[in-house]
This record gives C-alpha cells, structure tokens and sequence, in this order.
C-alpha cells in the first residue's frame, strides 16, 4: 500500500472521528487498495452509505471497512459536475461528466487528507469520476488563482524552455536546504514530462515536470495549465505518479477546453487606463519567479510551488507518521 494511501486513510479516520476505525491497526500492505478504492467511488449520488463495521481488538481493516470510511468521505465532499462558478464570477467550468468538482472546502479536506500543510488556498478541486479522491489510483486538479496583474504574453515565442529548464533545476537544488528547515523532503526537478506549450489565441499555457522526492522510490508528475487573464492568472495544478502520465495528459487536455474566465474577467477584457500590468510575462509562470517576484511563497522552493501557498505534496507523505497517528487512535502514543 503506497505512502499516499496510509496518510489517508489516517486522515480519513480523522476526518470521520474515531469510532470507525478506533481499534484499527496499521493498514495492510496486502489489503487489496484498488477493489476497496472504485467501491468508494461507485456509490450513486444520494444513496445510503453503508456501515462501518467496528473493527475489534488490535486487528487491521478490512478493505470493507475502508471503503465505507471512503465513501462517506467522499459525501462530504459535495462532489458535481455540470457548469460551476469559480470564485466571485471569476471563471466557469463546464464539468463533464467524466469529471467531479468540489468546491474550497472540500479542496482543503482533500489536500489535508493527501498531506499538504495546514494553509492552501484553493478555489475548488477536479477529480476523475468513480474513483475517491483518497484512492491509491486517483488523481485530481487544484484551482487557485493569482490576481497580480495583466501578463504580457510577447516573451512567449522568444523562450528557450531548455535554457529555462536548467535555471529551474538551479533553483530547485538552491531552495532544498530552506524547504528540509522548514520539515519538508528534498525535491530534484528531473525534467519536463511535457514541455510547455502556449497558445496565443486562447490565451492558455500548459505544462509538465517529473519531480522526484527524497523518502518516495516512486516520481511525482505536476501537470500545470494557465489560463491568462484580464487581472490575472487563473491556475490548474494536476498531482499524479508518473505512471498516470498518459492518462493525465490526455484529461488535462479536456480540462484545457472546458475553463474559462467569466466576461469581464477575460484576457481581452484589459483596460490599460485602470488595470495592472504584471511584472512578469509566460517565463516567469513556468519558472515560478512569479513568487519571487511577488514574494508569495518567501523562499519556500518558489519554482514548484503550484499556487500561492500550496506546497505540492502528492504521494509524498511519510508512512511513519500514519503510523504515529495510528498509535494514537489505540491509545500508544
């Protein structure tokens, strides 16, 4: 059972209170996950959640018991699909259904569940459709949005993106020592799982990076699309494993087709007279000077950082401390 799953299941169990999982011991690595994780996720909408039997003594769950503790919480998460306003009328997706949304608050129980710190802001979440978002096998977007100005696209057909590469791969090693200080694992940025592509007619700009966490044997793929706005940046950040590579790439694509900024909002809609320029333009979004520039992340590893004080965990959480947290739940630590 991977790391990301032992941290969610503790998170779930937290989430859902002790009584469901009280007397659970360390989750299997032989518990079937996968079986366990679709049931979560094929409940219909509005239907009865089954039971959790109360697991006795010091034995583990049963793949039963997790994905009764996973589909109820997956209820709270108010998952939808559908047209959904993001934001105060910022922006619009028009969710399919091959896609769930939720909103702000159920982006923070989820996050909180994946392992990233206390503080994300987010807008709302996607996820695929009939998988839990707390499954070995799921994968979901965040939607955050920075407000700091027009962005001037005219860099955008000068970019070396291999050159820009090598400075990001600079950065990421310099910012290692501050984000180890502040408790988090070393980060190497491997390389682009899909170099960046930007589109001027749609004003939409996406990108790929193969990321590779200190204490996790498996790569860490962030899969990131900008839509460019009047006032600013409207951001979808896609965390997975690497081998959901194919899969993301081919989803992010139809993500890409379904956002969009409100009227008003929209690139188009910039009025030099009354709005901000940013001071910044499509090189800097890749690269994460951004955060430099603006002094939103305060040297906390700016250049993969997904939004503004989002620290992308993804499956990088440590067993170790779910096994605190189990210990806790019985009563040993």
């Amino acid at each position: 059972m991977s790391h990301r799953r032992l941290a969610s299941i503790a998170s779930v169990a937290l989430v859902l209170g002790a009584s469901t999982l009280a007397a659970a011991g360390d989750p299997s690595p032989a518990a079937p996950a996968a079986p366990a994780a679709r049931a979560a996720g094929a409940a219909p909408e509005g239907a009865a959640q089954p039971a959790a039997a109360e697991p006795s003594g010091d034995r583990e769950p049963t793949a039963e018991e997790i994905a009764a503790a996973m589909q109820k919480f997956d209820a709270g998460l108010n998952l939808q699909s559908g047209k959904v306003t993001v934001g105060d009328n910022l922006a619009e997706l028009d969710v399919p259904e091959a896609f769930r949304f939720t909103g702000p608050e159920g982006a923070r129980k989820v996050l909180k569940a994946w392992g990233n710190p206390p503080g994300s802001e987010a807008l709302g979440m996607l996820f695929p459709a009939g998988v839990s978002p707390i499954a070995d096998d799921s994968w979901g977007v965040v939607i955050s949005y920075v407000e700091e100005g027009h962005v001037d696209d005219d860099d955008a057909k000068d970019i070396d993106f291999g050159e820009l590469l090598a400075d990001m791969q600079k950065d990421t090693s310099e910012n290692n020592q501050e984000r180890q200080k502040a408790g988090f694992p070393a980060v190497r940025l491997i390389g682009w799982a899909e170099p960046p592509h930007y589109d001027p007619e749609s004003k939409k700009l996406y990108w790929a990076k193969t990321l590779e966490f200190d204490g996790n044997k498996d790569r860490t793929l962030n899969y990131s699309i900008r839509v460019l706005g009047r006032k600013g940046v409207l951001e979808l950040n896609a965390v997975s494993g690497m081998n959901q590579l194919a899969t993301v790439r081919s989803e992010m694509q139809s993500v890409l087709k379904f956002v969009e900024f409100k009227p008003g909002n929209r690139y188009e809609d910039f009025d030099e007279n009354i709005d901000q320029v940013a001071a910044y333009g499509i090189g800097a979004l890749v690269a994460g000077k951004v955060a430099a520039k603006a002094g939103l992340f305060k040297g906390l590893l700016a250049a993969l950082l997904a939004s503004k004080k989002l620290i992308v965990a993804g499956l990088v959480a440590v067993a170790g401390g779910a096994k605190v947290f189990w210990d806790r739940v019985r009563g040993r630590a």
